[in-house]
């Protein structure tokens, strides 16, 4: 199982700068540290982070349609309400977040790592996920449906209300959730892989999902 990196482990972490003043739309930001810094509906839409670091950072609101985080890490890290609709996210360590009434729609996440986060109604529909993994996550009111999610991984994590409608799923690793609440789209589990214990729990799931009538007298 990964463990979470501190700041000072971060390759680039002697280099960054720190951060002053408001986000830019279609500003272009490399090694630069994001401390205690609050953005209330903040505009960085096509935005570009680069090997940047973020530290009990805020965003309230906010439009960031189409942002790249690049080699990111960020820590204690809040988003509500916020709109990251199609942002891309690349080699990406994200430590004791949350996120709530998250819109993530069509956006693609790979090689990536959430440890101790909380996610709230949060929508990754249409989105693409490739090599994340959710460590000791809680993931509630969750909507993948349409989503493609490929060698993903839930290790210590709960689910809780997670719709799959429609999902595409390849090596997804469900074993190692500790609760596994799927609202809808328990058919496009096809591709995941769990335990006999996790299947008992589906049973009901699986049998209304292919019209089986399950009646003991």
């Amino acid at each position: 199982m990964p463990v979470p990196r501190e700041l000072a482990d971060l390759p680039y972490g002697r280099h960054l700068d720190p951060f002053h003043g408001e986000l830019d739309r279609e500003g272009d930001y490399n090694t630069i540290h994001f401390e205690g810094d609050e953005f209330e509906e903040g505009e960085g839409g096509n935005s570009r982070f680069t090997e940047c670091a973020f530290t009990q950072v805020a965003f309230i609101g906010g439009a960031y349609r189409r942002a790249r985080f690049n080699d990111v890490w960020l820590h204690t890290v809040r988003w509500v309400g916020t709109d990251l609709v199609e942002t891309v996210w690349l080699d990406a360590e994200v430590i004791a977040s949350a996120l709530s009434g998250v819109q993530m729609f069509s956006s693609e996440l790979r090689r990536m790592t959430f440890f101790n986060c909380k996610f709230d109604s949060v929508n990754f529909r249409t989105a693409t996920l490739q090599a994340v993994s959710f460590v000791d996550c809680l993931l509630r009111d969750i909507d993948f449906g349409g989503a493609t999610l490929t060698v993903v991984t839930f290790a210590g994590s709960a689910l809780d209300e997670v719709r799959f409608g429609k999902a595409r799923l390849q090596k997804v690793d469900l074993r190692g959730a500790t609760s596994l609440g799927i609202r809808d789209g328990v058919e496009a589990l096809q591709g995941a892989t769990i335990t006999t214990m996790q299947l008992l729990d589906l049973a009901p799931m699986f049998a209304q999902a292919i019209g089986v009538t399950v009646q003991d007298h």
